[in-house]
């Protein structure tokens, strides 16, 4: 039997990250396109472009479409706006303009989305129907699957799960509010946290390795972060009762431990009846979870 192929780019604010991959989840090829030296939207288009043509011609077999992952708000394979490294992308038909140039069917969805369709199509999410997909870095980004379905709100415009607000009039957030979820638990929060209380410079890393050496300012400052990271993760749970809760992220990959500190939090915290069902765990597929989520969707969406 023939294999199937789609293409999945993951459109970040630095770079593509690009590849063809095959119905069972197998990258067969990819690269990355680094973006800094790129200026305007028809560039980045023409990158993406120059991307599936490479992609498209290392198989001789079917491939089936494009599936595009962008940051920012994205809806009917338009990116409405929101992409903050990529200001020109407001309102543009990317869709039916990489059809258009390619001849291929493109699907197109928000970035965060695209990391939690992978983690359900080919990682920790596989054989569940509900789930809440966290990344955890710079910020907060999230997805929600519901009834095997991403759920993103009216017109894709909802699942901000970094900014929804954990203190009235707390800590500023890139987002312009102010006590979101993101401005108390995302790794620059640890940063800053840790800078406060010791007044040196380190990278997240760095903290965890010093928490593991008993540290008093590392553990002090990694202890709140399980706290408010456990705080939005209960939140979440007693609102949607998911199976799964995948959480993501370089940090998310420093040990067993950090799964474990968050995990127990919010046993304690949750509403018995909606946690019951709930396993918290660690995403698997790491940097290739939005790569895979864009060529997951491809697979979704068109017949083959």
């Amino acid at each position: 039997m023939r294999e199937i192929y789609s293409v999945g780019i993951d459109v970040g604010g630095s770079s593509l990250k690009c590849g063809l991959v095959n119905e069972k989840g197998t990258i067969v090829y990819s690269f990355v396109m680094p973006l800094s030296e790129v200026y305007s939207a028809d560039e980045v288009i023409a990158l993406i472009n120059a991307a599936i043509r490479k992609c498209v011609s290392h198989t001789t077999e079917r491939v089936l479409g494009v599936g595009l992952g962008f940051p920012g708000i994205v809806f009917d394979d338009f990116v409405i706006g929101g992409a903050d490294n990529l200001p020109e992308f407001k309102n543009i038909p990317i869709g039916k303009i990489i059809t258009e140039s390619t001849g291929l069917p493109v699907v197109v969805d928000n970035d965060a989305n695209m990391m939690a369709w992978g983690e359900k199509s080919f990682g920790a999410g596989r054989h569940v129907s509900d789930a809440v997909f966290l990344t955890v870095g710079t910020g907060i980004g999230g997805g929600l699957i519901i009834r095997n379905e991403l759920y993103g709100g009216y017109k894709n415009h909802g699942t901000e799960i970094g900014h929804m607000i954990l203190q009235l009039n707390g800590n500023s957030c890139s987002c312009g509010a102010k006590g979101c979820f993101e401005a108390y638990a995302s790794v620059s929060a640890l940063i800053r946290d840790y800078k406060e209380l010791t007044g040196k410079s380190a990278n997240g890393k760095h903290i965890v390795e010093a928490y593991h050496k008993n540290e008093s300012e590392a553990v002090e400052v990694l202890h709140k972060h399980f706290d408010y990271m456990a705080a939005g993760i209960t939140g979440l749970v007693n609102l949607f009762s998911p199976q799964k809760v995948i959480v993501g992220g370089g940090i998310s990959e420093s040990g067993e431990f950090y799964i474990r500190e968050i995990r127990n939090r919010v046993a304690s915290m949750a509403m018995p009846d909606t946690i019951k069902n709930t396993q918290i765990l660690r995403a698997e597929l790491g940097n290739n979870a939005g790569l895979l989520g864009c060529a997951a969707n491809v697979f979704s969406n068109f017949k083959y």
